[in-house]
């Protein structure tokens, strides 16, 4: 198999500096064809968070909320931003308490995914945290309006077949953690 070369930045221009929005223009080489690409936008974020989080008696802990974008109410696991000096794990804790009241349990990092590499340059960290339980209430940011359902398994699999669930980076670690679960390989 041929070895596929990493591009070279040429020139690189911030287009837009915003706390939620960095975007930049960069001109890249391909040192293997010797193509230059004189546009390539990149979206800038920070590492992100989410919880798949199933209390003592298997309830999966899940948020609804609107999003903007879509303009749709949608249920989503728990997520966020990992803040400047927090590793993936104390961010997905800190989320979770935050948005929902739940914390404690067990926890493990399921995968890590990318929303789209060929353009977005952040990871996705996530994580399965079990035998959570309600240990306050909510501590939402001004911005933020969300509402916290229980969710059985037989639930939380009919809301992700019905086609409603929209987050890929939220149905990637749910589809993942329940062939592996099927297949008995972890819980």
């Amino acid at each position: 198999m041929k070895k596929i070369a990493k591009w070279e930045t040429l020139e690189s221009e911030y287009l837009i500096r915003r706390p939620w929005l960095t975007a930049r223009r960069d001109r890249v080489l391909n040192p293997s064809t010797g193509v230059v690409n004189p546009e390539f936008y990149v979206l800038e974020y920070p590492r992100w968070v989410n919880v798949i989080a199933i209390t003592g008696d298997g309830r999966f802990v899940m948020i609804h909320q609107y999003r903007y974008g879509l303009g749709t109410v949608e249920t989503e696991l728990c997520a966020g931003v990992v803040e400047e000096g927090e590793t993936p794990e104390q961010a997905g804790r800190r989320e979770l308490l935050e948005e929902t009241g739940y914390g404690g349990g067990e926890w493990r990092e399921l995968m890590v995914v990318g929303q789209n590499p060929s353009t977005c340059n952040n990871l996705t960290h996530c994580f399965v945290a079990t035998g959570v339980e309600r240990l306050d209430m909510q501590h939402l940011e001004p911005t933020e309006e969300i509402t916290v359902e229980l969710y059985s398994r037989e639930q939380l699999l009919a809301e992700m077949r019905s086609g409603t669930m929209h987050q890929a980076l939220m149905l990637a670690p749910l589809y993942r953690y329940f062939y592996e679960l099927d297949r008995g390989e972890k819980n």
